[in-house]
């Protein structure tokens, strides 16, 4: 099975990136950026973030809020704060030196998989990394079920009989290739497959069976409602949103979640006088968007609004600031926020 898939893999030499060499620093970027994010994705993004920070020690040296804006649209914001805490602590604490073993795991945003990828395909080191397209594969492969801990464990086990001494990350990113290309969670093209022969679901005629459906729980939704505080020179208002909270660090417009029996304009002169102390009108409706995050999907409401007292002061957030439309690009907003701002464009223009 070894010599077939990587075979495939370099007959198909799939170029991305962050495969030109071995540089850890490189193949560390392109991991955090593929968690949750297809590679279609993320190749622009990769490839804008390697000329604007092509090492670890200029990274170290960036502002955070430049590291938010060039990561703005990848979502999962925390990967880009981990990031940014990783390359200080080891441009700071280890000397700029791109860490191995148990200094890498001890790195924020390290997980399991991402220290195995980065070992196997940077270090030569013989572990698997095991991702959802390797997870698919392998239940198919072996006919398998592979969800819990001690399941995945048995799996990493597994692959190491198969795994080369001299080109581990080849193999790992062969099998993760053709889960992604062949091997797909829907219409698998097993006809193309190179290594069908050693299928035990296609030979039993079961793939479909394969990897086994978790039950999905039922994804909440959640009324949002911001507003577009506008002064008399039509500069607006915008907040920052706390560096530990979700989308941390990120600007957005003042709001908040709306609770049980709450009106819209209710919620929103409740959420404006707990986060910034002051007292607002509630004018006409901008529009609704609707935006999914990983665990819960969010209704946006906003509504134009000025200022009928009080003392601007900040409460709940860490900043906030007045700025223009033509000010939008300059600041890194949640994609949901786009989408509203998308909306008092129209309304405007």
């Amino acid at each position: 099975m070894t010599k077939e898939l990587l075979l495939w893999y370099d007959n198909n030499n799939f170029l991305m990136p962050w495969r030109i060499n071995k540089n850890p620093y490189r193949i560390w970027i392109s991991e955090i950026m593929l968690q949750q994010t297809q590679v279609k994705t993320v190749i622009p993004y990769y490839e804008k973030w390697m000329v604007k920070y092509p090492t670890v020690e200029i990274l170290a040296d960036s502002n955070l809020d430049d590291i938010l804006k060039s990561w703005e649209g990848l979502g999962y914001y925390k990967r880009a704060h981990n990031i940014k805490k990783s390359s200080e602590i080891i441009q700071y604490n280890l000397g700029g030196s791109f860490p191995k073993h148990g200094e890498l795991k001890k790195l924020p945003g390290i997980g399991d998989y991402t220290y195995s990828a980065i070992m196997s395909i940077a270090f030569d080191e013989k572990v698997p990394a095991i991702d959802g397209n390797v997870k698919r594969v392998s239940s198919r492969i072996f006919e398998k079920k592979f969800s819990t801990l001690s399941e995945i464990k048995s799996l990493s086990n597994e692959l190491k009989k198969y795994m080369p001494n001299n080109r581990p990350g080849c193999f790992n990113q062969a099998i993760m290739d053709l889960g992604r290309e062949i091997c797909k969670p829907q219409n698998p093209e097993c006809c193309k497959c190179p290594i069908h022969n050693n299928c035990k679901a296609l030979t039993n005629e079961s793939v479909d069976q394969y990897p086994v459906k978790e039950e999905r729980k039922k994804t909440p939704i959640l009324d949002v409602v911001v507003g577009f505080i506008f002064n008399d020179d039509m500069d607006f208002l915008i907040t920052k949103r706390p560096q530990n909270k979700m989308l941390g660090g990120l600007w957005e417009l003042p709001g908040g979640k709306k609770e049980q029996k709450e009106t819209f304009k209710t919620c929103l002169k409740r959420e404006i006088k707990e986060e910034l102390n002051i007292n607002i009108e509630v004018q006409k409706k901008i529009g609704t968007v609707k935006h999914s995050y990983s665990h819960f999907k969010i209704r946006l409401h906003g509504f134009m609004c000025k200022i009928k007292s009080g003392k601007l002061k900040i409460q709940a957030a860490d900043d906030y600031s007045w700025i223009k439309l033509n000010d939008i690009e300059n600041f890194s907003f949640p994609k949901a926020t786009h989408k509203i701002f998308e909306k008092i464009n129209d309304k405007i223009i």
